[in-house]
């Protein structure tokens, strides 16, 4: 799953006004605390469905919106091999898009309304989906970076509760390997090219150090997270144990090939084995994911776009004996 998915203090008011039988929610919270999976014809809290079609919905925006900024250089890729991988990891992305919609789908709400409410801006998308890919070195840090903090999410969220979404992130997390690998051989690629490629991918990896720190979701100081998400298996890492991950992960290895990054507070603190940063504004966070980053208008516009190119097909699909072409005059 890719990140922003903390709990809003309004979110967790409803989730604990929401009233269940006892004697099923008992039932419920000992299958989970066993390690069952819960599966969609099974009964569940409704705070539970509410906050996973929440969840579920978001991650497959994110997918198909994240497609975007990547597809965009498709045509201008450095070379065949990279346009191939390039092409076949957007197409990943949009699969992954329509098995996390059909994993919603299964807690009660339809594809239709999720992308409705995708169009509309009710519906989030990742925070980081809403910066542009400026130059070939974007793309390497969002093949090598941005999918390695999502395959961090995306692997802890895996051993969920819940089946269709588990299901799911296990084969997304064998396809997002191969992203990473892609985007890990471009990244080093450019570090270790002429000084023109080692400069550029520097710029892009400024431009995205934040963003990146954005994507895990607010300080766990600041973000509300409901017992019950955690006690359900809905969240089962915070926000600041998963940055952390990424970090000690991938802050290593930027290092090792030579490269910075635009924080000089940015250390790991050896008595807490934490890292620490410098405040990463998380008004800009709340603003981009509330509407106003810079690309979102693009990317909501360019899906509205193939939202209506593509309704005709859909309707042939499932009304298949009528005709959508308009005649010859």
């Amino acid at each position: 799953m890719y990140g922003n998915t903390s709990v809003t203090a309004e979110e967790a008011k409803n989730l604990n006004m929401l009233q269940d039988d006892p004697e099923k929610l008992a039932i419920f919270e000992a299958r989970i605390e066993r390690g069952e999976k819960i599966e969609p014809g099974d009964w569940m809290p409704e705070g539970y469905r509410k906050q996973l079609i929440r969840m579920i919905e978001q991650h497959a925006h994110s997918e198909i919106v994240g497609a975007l900024p990547e597809g965009t250089w498709i045509t201008r890729s450095p070379g065949f091999k990279r346009k191939l991988a390039l092409i076949a990891k957007v197409q990943d992305e949009i699969g992954h898009g329509q098995l996390l919609y059909s994993a919603a789908e299964t807690l009660g709400k339809t594809r239709e309304e999720m992308l409705n409410d995708l169009l509309s801006g009710k519906s989030k998308y990742s925070n980081v989906f809403n910066y542009p890919a400026k130059t070939w070195a974007d793309v390497a840090v969002i093949g090598f970076l941005v999918d390695g903090a999502a395959i961090v999410n995306q692997l802890i969220n895996s051993k969920g509760s819940y089946g269709p979404y588990c299901r799911a992130l296990d084969r997304i997390c064998f396809e997002e390997s191969f992203h990473l690998k892609q985007g890990h051989d471009n990244f080093v690629y450019l570090a270790t090219g002429t000084p023109q490629q080692r400069e550029m991918l520097q710029e892009a990896l400024n431009r995205w150090y934040r963003p990146l720190l954005h994507f895990f979701g607010p300080s766990d100081k600041t973000s509300v997270h409901s017992e019950k998400l955690m006690k359900w298996k809905i969240k089962l890492a915070s926000n600041d144990d998963m940055r952390n991950q990424f970090l000690d992960q991938y802050v290593p290895k930027i290092y090792e090939l030579g490269l910075t990054l635009p924080d000089e507070n940015l250390k790991k603190n050896p008595e807490t084995n934490k890292w620490e940063f410098s405040d990463p504004d998380w008004d800009e966070f709340y603003r981009v994911v509330n509407g106003g980053g810079p690309c979102n208008e693009e990317r909501l516009e360019v899906r509205r776009y193939a939202e209506e190119q593509g309704r005709w097909v859909r309707q042939a699909l499932m009304k298949p004996n009528e005709s959508y072409v308009t005649p010859l005059a």
